[in-house]
Protein backbone atom coordinates (compact mmCIF):
# COMPACT_ATOMS: atom_id res chain seq x y z
CA UNK A 1 0.00 0.00 0.00
CA UNK A 2 1.37 3.29 -0.85
CA UNK A 3 2.61 6.14 1.83
CA UNK A 4 2.52 9.47 1.86
CA UNK A 5 5.08 11.79 3.82
CA UNK A 6 3.02 15.12 5.26
CA UNK A 7 3.91 18.19 6.88
CA UNK A 8 1.27 20.75 7.95
CA UNK A 9 1.14 23.89 10.22
CA UNK A 10 -1.37 24.59 13.67
CA UNK A 11 -3.00 27.54 13.83
CA UNK A 12 -0.90 27.76 17.03
CA UNK A 13 2.29 27.64 14.68
CA UNK A 14 3.90 23.99 15.94
CA UNK A 15 4.59 22.01 13.32
CA UNK A 16 3.55 18.32 12.54
CA UNK A 17 4.71 15.58 10.01
CA UNK A 18 4.29 12.01 9.79
CA UNK A 19 3.49 9.47 7.22
CA UNK A 20 -0.16 8.24 6.21
CA UNK A 21 -1.03 5.04 3.88
CA UNK A 22 -3.70 5.40 0.70
CA UNK A 23 -7.20 4.47 1.31
CA UNK A 24 -8.04 1.38 -0.79
CA UNK A 25 -10.60 -1.82 -0.15
CA UNK A 26 -7.96 -3.61 2.45
CA UNK A 27 -8.60 -0.85 4.84
CA UNK A 28 -12.49 -2.31 4.96
CA UNK A 29 -11.07 -5.88 5.16
CA UNK A 30 -9.26 -4.76 8.08
CA UNK A 31 -12.15 -3.55 9.49
CA UNK A 32 -14.11 -6.18 9.06
CA UNK A 33 -11.45 -8.66 10.86
CA UNK A 34 -11.31 -5.88 13.35
CA UNK A 35 -14.92 -5.72 14.28
CA UNK A 36 -16.06 -9.04 13.36
CA UNK A 37 -13.86 -11.86 13.91
CA UNK A 38 -12.05 -10.76 16.86
CA UNK A 39 -15.28 -9.68 19.32
CA UNK A 40 -16.78 -13.61 17.93
CA UNK A 41 -14.82 -15.06 21.24
CA UNK A 42 -16.66 -13.15 23.50
CA UNK A 43 -20.03 -13.16 22.17
CA UNK A 44 -19.48 -17.25 21.52
CA UNK A 45 -19.08 -16.86 25.31
CA UNK A 46 -21.34 -15.18 26.13
CA UNK A 47 -24.46 -17.06 24.30
CA UNK A 48 -23.45 -20.02 25.68
CA UNK A 49 -24.07 -18.54 28.94
CA UNK A 50 -27.19 -17.63 28.27
CA UNK A 51 -28.65 -20.25 26.95
CA UNK A 52 -27.53 -21.87 30.09
CA UNK A 53 -28.80 -19.65 32.19
CA UNK A 54 -32.36 -20.23 30.40
CA UNK A 55 -32.77 -23.44 30.82
CA UNK A 56 -31.99 -23.81 34.66
CA UNK A 57 -35.82 -22.37 36.00
CA UNK A 58 -36.68 -25.94 34.99
CA UNK A 59 -34.48 -26.98 37.95
CA UNK A 60 -36.86 -26.21 40.51
CA UNK A 61 -39.41 -27.43 38.38
CA UNK A 62 -41.04 -24.02 37.48
CA UNK A 63 -41.51 -24.95 33.73
CA UNK A 64 -42.10 -28.13 31.56
CA UNK A 65 -38.94 -29.04 29.28
CA UNK A 66 -41.34 -27.92 26.51
CA UNK A 67 -41.88 -24.94 27.83
CA UNK A 68 -38.17 -24.50 28.55
CA UNK A 69 -37.13 -25.17 24.88
CA UNK A 70 -39.38 -22.18 23.50
CA UNK A 71 -38.61 -19.98 26.17
CA UNK A 72 -34.51 -20.35 25.54
CA UNK A 73 -35.15 -20.37 21.42
CA UNK A 74 -37.31 -17.15 21.70
CA UNK A 75 -35.28 -15.70 24.04
CA UNK A 76 -32.12 -15.67 22.67
CA UNK A 77 -32.70 -15.39 18.93
CA UNK A 78 -34.81 -12.23 19.42
CA UNK A 79 -33.02 -10.41 22.47
CA UNK A 80 -30.49 -12.24 24.46
CA UNK A 81 -28.52 -12.95 21.31
CA UNK A 82 -28.53 -9.59 19.40
CA UNK A 83 -28.59 -6.93 23.02
CA UNK A 84 -25.42 -9.03 24.66
CA UNK A 85 -23.54 -9.14 21.42
CA UNK A 86 -24.30 -5.44 20.92
CA UNK A 87 -23.06 -4.41 24.44
CA UNK A 88 -19.87 -6.37 23.96
CA UNK A 89 -19.00 -5.47 21.07
CA UNK A 90 -19.73 -1.90 21.59
CA UNK A 91 -17.31 -1.98 24.71
CA UNK A 92 -14.98 -3.76 22.62
CA UNK A 93 -14.70 -2.50 19.22
CA UNK A 94 -17.27 1.20 19.30
CA UNK A 95 -14.33 2.04 22.32
CA UNK A 96 -11.49 1.00 19.92
CA UNK A 97 -13.10 3.32 17.10
CA UNK A 98 -13.30 6.19 19.38
CA UNK A 99 -9.96 5.66 20.84
CA UNK A 100 -8.10 5.22 17.29
CA UNK A 101 -10.25 8.67 15.61
CA UNK A 102 -9.42 10.24 18.95
CA UNK A 103 -5.46 9.85 18.75
CA UNK A 104 -5.82 10.54 14.93
CA UNK A 105 -7.82 13.73 15.76
CA UNK A 106 -5.47 15.16 18.58
CA UNK A 107 -2.44 14.43 16.95
CA UNK A 108 -3.50 16.67 13.70
CA UNK A 109 -3.35 12.95 11.11
CA UNK A 110 -7.43 13.64 10.48
CA UNK A 111 -6.10 17.45 9.77
CA UNK A 112 -3.49 16.20 7.08
CA UNK A 113 -6.15 14.19 5.60
CA UNK A 114 -7.79 17.28 4.60
CA UNK A 115 -5.00 19.26 3.65
CA UNK A 116 -3.83 15.99 1.07
CA UNK A 117 -7.45 16.31 -0.22
CA UNK A 118 -8.33 13.03 1.04
CA UNK A 119 -11.94 12.91 1.93
CA UNK A 120 -11.83 11.80 6.02
CA UNK A 121 -15.28 10.54 5.98
CA UNK A 122 -14.68 8.01 3.41
CA UNK A 123 -11.09 7.14 4.07
CA UNK A 124 -11.59 6.38 7.89
CA UNK A 125 -15.12 6.97 8.96
CA UNK A 126 -17.08 4.58 5.74
CA UNK A 127 -15.21 1.34 6.16
CA UNK A 128 -15.84 1.18 10.01
CA UNK A 129 -19.54 1.55 9.40
CA UNK A 130 -19.53 -0.76 6.43
CA UNK A 131 -17.90 -3.43 8.62
CA UNK A 132 -20.20 -2.72 11.85
CA UNK A 133 -23.21 -3.29 9.97
CA UNK A 134 -22.15 -6.81 7.79
CA UNK A 135 -20.24 -8.10 10.50
CA UNK A 136 -22.77 -8.13 13.54
CA UNK A 137 -25.43 -10.20 12.28
CA UNK A 138 -23.00 -12.62 11.57
CA UNK A 139 -21.70 -12.45 14.92
CA UNK A 140 -24.84 -13.00 16.55
CA UNK A 141 -26.04 -15.52 14.05
CA UNK A 142 -22.83 -17.60 14.78
CA UNK A 143 -23.39 -17.17 19.00
CA UNK A 144 -27.32 -17.52 18.57
CA UNK A 145 -26.58 -21.30 17.49
CA UNK A 146 -24.07 -21.55 20.11
CA UNK A 147 -26.29 -20.29 22.53
CA UNK A 148 -29.20 -22.35 21.97
CA UNK A 149 -26.79 -25.55 22.18
CA UNK A 150 -25.66 -24.41 25.53
CA UNK A 151 -29.28 -24.43 26.58
CA UNK A 152 -29.31 -28.01 25.18
CA UNK A 153 -26.50 -29.18 27.02
CA UNK A 154 -27.65 -28.09 30.22
CA UNK A 155 -31.31 -29.07 29.66
CA UNK A 156 -29.75 -33.38 28.64
CA UNK A 157 -26.94 -32.91 31.30
CA UNK A 158 -28.28 -31.80 34.25
CA UNK A 159 -31.93 -31.58 33.68
CA UNK A 160 -32.56 -35.15 32.26
CA UNK A 161 -34.78 -33.68 29.26
CA UNK A 162 -34.61 -35.86 26.31
CA UNK A 163 -32.10 -34.89 24.00
CA UNK A 164 -34.58 -35.61 20.66
CA UNK A 165 -37.38 -34.35 22.16
CA UNK A 166 -35.67 -31.08 23.23
CA UNK A 167 -34.39 -30.63 19.71
CA UNK A 168 -37.71 -31.59 18.12
CA UNK A 169 -38.71 -29.00 20.13
CA UNK A 170 -36.20 -26.10 19.26
CA UNK A 171 -36.89 -26.58 15.75
CA UNK A 172 -41.41 -26.78 15.77
CA UNK A 173 -40.39 -23.18 17.93
CA UNK A 174 -37.86 -22.03 15.89
CA UNK A 175 -39.26 -19.31 13.65
CA UNK A 176 -38.27 -17.29 10.55
CA UNK A 177 -39.09 -14.10 12.04
CA UNK A 178 -37.47 -14.25 15.25
CA UNK A 179 -34.21 -14.97 13.98
CA UNK A 180 -34.76 -12.38 11.01
CA UNK A 181 -35.70 -10.05 13.69
CA UNK A 182 -32.76 -10.30 15.79
CA UNK A 183 -30.21 -10.15 12.03
CA UNK A 184 -31.91 -6.62 11.70
CA UNK A 185 -31.07 -5.66 15.51
CA UNK A 186 -27.73 -6.65 14.80
CA UNK A 187 -27.36 -4.85 11.80
CA UNK A 188 -28.89 -1.79 13.13
CA UNK A 189 -26.84 -2.32 16.33
CA UNK A 190 -23.46 -3.12 14.41
CA UNK A 191 -24.51 0.41 12.70
CA UNK A 192 -24.98 2.41 16.09
CA UNK A 193 -21.77 1.11 17.45
CA UNK A 194 -19.32 2.25 14.67
CA UNK A 195 -21.46 5.96 14.18
CA UNK A 196 -20.96 6.53 17.72
CA UNK A 197 -17.44 5.65 18.00
CA UNK A 198 -16.59 7.39 14.72
CA UNK A 199 -18.67 10.56 16.13
CA UNK A 200 -17.16 10.89 19.16
CA UNK A 201 -13.37 9.67 18.36
CA UNK A 202 -13.60 12.29 15.23
CA UNK A 203 -15.03 15.33 17.39
CA UNK A 204 -12.01 14.45 20.34
CA UNK A 205 -9.95 17.57 21.71
CA UNK A 206 -7.85 18.29 24.28
CA UNK A 207 -4.83 15.55 24.42
CA UNK A 208 -5.10 12.40 26.25
CA UNK A 209 -7.90 13.33 28.32
CA UNK A 210 -10.24 13.80 25.51
CA UNK A 211 -9.85 10.75 23.80
CA UNK A 212 -10.47 9.31 26.97
CA UNK A 213 -13.63 11.31 27.50
CA UNK A 214 -14.59 10.30 23.78
CA UNK A 215 -14.05 6.45 24.61
CA UNK A 216 -16.25 6.64 27.35
CA UNK A 217 -18.94 8.49 25.50
CA UNK A 218 -18.51 6.38 22.60
CA UNK A 219 -19.71 3.66 24.67
CA UNK A 220 -22.20 4.67 26.76
CA UNK A 221 -24.39 6.60 24.09
CA UNK A 222 -24.07 3.21 21.96
CA UNK A 223 -25.21 0.99 24.87
CA UNK A 224 -28.12 3.77 25.62
CA UNK A 225 -28.76 3.87 22.06
CA UNK A 226 -28.97 -0.07 22.10
CA UNK A 227 -31.65 -0.70 24.18
CA UNK A 228 -33.49 2.12 22.88
CA UNK A 229 -33.45 0.85 19.28
CA UNK A 230 -33.78 -2.67 20.41
CA UNK A 231 -37.37 -1.69 21.98
CA UNK A 232 -38.02 0.11 18.76
CA UNK A 233 -37.43 -2.80 16.66
CA UNK A 234 -38.99 -5.60 19.09
CA UNK A 235 -42.06 -3.13 18.87
CA UNK A 236 -42.10 -2.85 14.84
CA UNK A 237 -41.93 -6.67 14.27
CA UNK A 238 -44.13 -8.50 17.18
CA UNK A 239 -46.60 -5.45 18.26
CA UNK A 240 -50.16 -6.72 18.22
Amino acid sequence: MPRYSYRAVTPAGDVSSGELEAANEAEIVDRLRDQGLMPMQIGEAARTAGGTRAAKPARAGWFTPKRVTRDNVLGITRELGPVLAGLMVAGRVGASIAAELGTMRVTEQIDALTTLATDPFKYLVAPRLIAGTLTLPVLVLVADIIGVMGGWIVGVAKLDFNSAAYLRNTWDFLQFEDVFSGLVKAAAFGFIISLMGCYNGYRSKGGAQGVGQATTNAVVSASILILTFNYLITEMFFAR
